[in-house]
């Protein structure tokens, strides 16, 4: 059963004991003050689903309560009780904020009534705010991969594309972009494969005469080590999806069994000279420039025609920003709950030398460096001086050289330089624009945050230093 807690301010005694005593029968938690400043302290130390105001009160009148009340809780149902001789003042507390209101003397049926649709009004407002952050979670989280940028929510819509193939998949990326985590959200996404085995091999982890065997199998005999017959991975994943990371670590032997898997969907183990069949999706991974290797000579260009039926290029994090906020919280929550840490999350500092940082190991130094800041802090949130090194020295240095804009410009003032200060900054200024424009995809909102300004300073700046976005992402001046 749900806490309910109410909190009931009349200056009459014998008002509020019948109040409490009427509300503690019905089952609620109640607490009680006979004034203003006694009901704002409980406020701000305790939720309340529903408040009970006299309007008039001494120290303050019950208006003036009734907004302190929503300011510090605005979710809370606030009921004004009023003599039959102030109706009108009810009726501006309803204008205020209040939900409803009573007449006195307090009648227990109609009180009591009033607070259930309250409560159920509660309930159900509760309820959307939990259906929205839900739906807000499942378009910015996709079977784990969380992203809300254009680039992300263009990968999630093409996974749902191709979900119900067996098409073969080459994901491109810089390592750390989360191959492997999007690799099994294909597979998760496969209403025919998700409850099959989705087997993962690191191929550049082991030596080609391994990895041979380690893939297609071998049969007894087949070499020294070879004691016992043994399925290989393929095998394993019968049915369901096969991820091949590093795929550009494969010898030209290992190439040719691969691209003859690719086209026949057979194989035979190591040493043995029987055909094998097995219905297996195969994700590929790569963070090498295969185009490049196959100039060079070092990888079969049939064989990248074959793996690149539906290719995926994940972006790199600093070029979508916007995910950021999300990762972080996403990698708070999970190392808070591992470590049985209560955090509230990252101080406006910490965050800002965050967003600063360019993430050159991608979404995986990210949740290392979360998981360090989380293990080494000894407050509820993360601060600066909790980051790792790295992310505290280039964050750093950025407003260092800030800095040095700004002391470069001073200097050319101070030696006759005829452009003003003002002017001297326009540059440095229409450049930080820009940058938190394209970090957060050119959405005003979330560059004005990132900016530290509001949203119409951004946009007044924007039409000062006449910044346009054309479709291919550039930046233009207006010609007006």
């Amino acid at each position: 059963m749900k806490t309910r807690r109410m909190l009931v301010v009349d200056d009459d005694s014998l008002i509020r004991q019948s109040l409490y005593e009427l509300l503690r029968l019905t089952g609620y938690e109640v607490d009680i003050a006979s004034d203003g400043p006694e009901a704002v302290s409980l406020v701000e130390r305790t939720t309340y689903q529903v408040i009970i105001i006299d309007m008039r009160l001494p120290q303050t009148t019950g208006l003036e309560l009734l907004a302190q009340i929503k300011a510090r809780q605005p979710k809370t149902f606030v009921i004004v009780a009023t003599g039959y001789g102030s109706i009108e003042n009810a009726v501006q507390a309803m204008r205020t904020g209040a939900y409803d209101y009573v007449t006195k003397p307090i009648n227990d049926e109609e009180i009591k009534a009033v607070i259930e649709r309250a409560l159920a009004q509660y309930d159900l407002e509760a309820e959307n705010e939990y259906l929205r952050g839900e739906l807000e979670a499942v378009q910015h989280r996709f079977c784990d991969v969380i992203g809300q940028s254009p680039g992300m929510q263009k990968i999630f819509q093409m996974i749902q594309t191709i979900a119900h193939t067996r098409s073969t998949v080459l994901l491109r990326g810089e390592s750390g972009t989360g191959k492997r985590v999007l690799a099994r959200a294909i597979h998760l996404s496969d209403p025919v494969r998700k409850d099959k085995p989705f087997v993962e091999v690191s191929c550049g982890a082991l030596p080609s005469e391994i990895l041979e065997s380690e893939l297609f199998g071998h049969v007894k005999g087949s070499f020294t080590t070879a004691i016992n017959n043994r399925i290989g991975r393929f095998e394993m994943a019968d049915g369901g999806t096969i991820f091949l990371d590093e795929i550009d670590a494969f010898s030209p032997v290992l190439q040719v069994k691969l691209l003859r898997f690719l086209q026949e969907r057979e194989f035979e183990r190591v040493g043995d000279n029987k055909t094998i069949h097995v219905d297996v999706r195969v994700i590929a991974a790569t963070n090498r420039n295969l185009e490049e290797a196959i100039q060079q000579g070092a990888f079969r260009e049939d064989l990248f025609y074959r793996l690149n039926v539906i290719a995926i290029r994940i972006p790199p994090l600093r070029d979508r920003m916007e995910d950021v906020p999300l990762l972080l919280e996403h990698f708070l929550q999970q190392h808070t709950a591992e470590l049985k840490r209560q955090m509230t999350g990252f101080s406006k500092e910490a965050m800002r030398f965050l967003m600063e940082y360019r993430w050159p190991g991608n979404v995986r130094e990210l949740e290392n460096a979360v998981e360090r800041s989380v293990i080494l802090s000894r407050g509820p949130q993360i601060d600066v001086h909790d980051l790792p090194e790295a992310i505290q020295r280039i964050s750093s240095a950025s407003s260092i050289v800030g800095s040095a804009a700004v002391t470069g410009a001073m200097s050319a003032r101070n030696t006759g330089a005829a452009a003003r200060l003002k002017d001297a900054l326009r540059d440095p200024e229409r450049q930080l624009i820009i940058d938190a424009l394209e970090q957060t995809a050119w959405n005003r909102k979330k560059a004005a945050e990132l900016l530290g300004i509001n949203r119409t300073t951004l946009y007044n700046k924007m039409r000062e230093y006449q910044l346009l976005k054309r479709r291919d992402g550039a930046v233009t001046k207006a010609s007006s």
